[in-house]
């Protein structure tokens, strides 16, 4: 099966372990079904995988990608939820503690075939292409649980999303704007910024300016670099919603500054598929559609990983596969 797998992992340069090529794969359960890809979409965390954060170097060759979109066994357009939760656990699948996604246990969704459980598909919308609905199952979702669920956000109020330019980040200004948010977002690139504006941002400001006012949430996704102006630009009582940390994992923690003013830090992890639900129907209330940088086929899914790790892409970066 035609298929992008990491071969090898290496910290400093996490492009040289990618390959495409073919592997023998089957279902890892019998129960699982299969879904044949039409498209994926990157995230920040194949780079990852590739670097050996979070993918153990005895389970490669892994097959990478967290994002889907494609046909079931019936016919069916779907997307794939790519949260793999024990069988038996109930409730928010992102709080099982044996929780994984698709590309660290059980091979990943950039390839011909991906194999997953009946319950992790979702009928892909008519309104949304294929890139897009592929767009949805990590930045898209992500960017929903932390406005709606971690920083219980609603219309009116005011949001800074740390790092314009971002999957998750992106997809936060779309989502935020769409449900009547004011939106502020900072950028260490001013032509970065401004697209951020011209995407739904109200305001773009420099990488650890003064805002105008403190806002009533952040929504952190850059870590050690951004963590001190996080802090300083939330409201008392405001909430830090954490869903990455690009630049580093470990900053000052500057407990007083938290405790004095009561600041919440909330952090999550993708989504469930009852938010993955709601956001579909955020999208089709508000014609609010996913960003996409570019997309590129199968085989040269090596230029579209040097996009993603030069920083170049502005959106979503896809993967065709097959034509749906």
């Amino acid at each position: 099966m035609r298929c992008v797998y990491a071969e090898s992992q290496d910290p400093a340069d996490p492009l040289a372990g990618l390959v495409v090529g073919d592997l023998e794969v089957s279902a890892p359960f019998p129960d699982w079904v299969p879904v044949r890809v039409s498209a994926t979409c990157l995230n920040h965390h194949d780079l990852w995988s590739l670097r050996g954060v979070g993918l153990l170097p005895d389970r490669l060759p892994m097959i990478l990608g967290t994002d889907a979109a494609g046909t079931d066994p019936d016919g069916h357009a779907v997307i794939v939820h790519s949260v793999i939760s024990s069988p038996d656990w109930r409730g928010d699948e992102t709080l099982d503690p044996a929780r994984s996604l698709l590309s660290e246990v059980y091979p990943g969704t950039l390839a011909e075939t991906v194999w997953v459980p009946r319950g992790n598909l979702i009928p892909q919308p008519d309104f949304l292409t294929a890139v897009e609905a592929a767009a949805l199952p990590t930045a898209y979702l992500t960017a929903y649980r932390l406005l709606f669920t971690a920083a219980d956000l609603r219309p009116g109020q005011n949001v800074l999303v740390q790092g314009a330019g971002g999957g998750v980040a992106t997809a936060a200004i779309l989502l935020a704007r769409a449900a009547g948010l004011r939106v502020w977002v900072t950028s260490r690139d001013e032509g970065r910024g401004q697209r951020a504006v011209d995407l739904g941002a109200h305001e773009a400001f420099a990488a650890g300016a003064r805002l105008p006012a403190r806002v009533d949430a952040v929504l952190e996704t850059v870590g050690e670099a951004t963590w001190d102006h996080s802090l300083k630009s939330v409201k008392p009582g405001g909430t830090i919603a954490v869903a990455g940390s690009t630049s580093g994992a470990n900053p000052p923690a500057d407990l007083s500054r938290v405790f004095f003013r009561s600041v919440r830090i909330q952090g999550t992890t993708m989504g469930t598929t009852g938010e993955f639900a709601r956001l579909l129907g955020l999208l089709e209330a508000t014609g609010t559609r996913p960003l996409i940088d570019s997309t590129h086929p199968l085989d040269r899914a090596h230029d579209a990983f040097a996009r993603l790790a030069g920083g170049e892409a502005f959106g979503k970066v896809g993967i065709a596969v097959h034509t749906p």
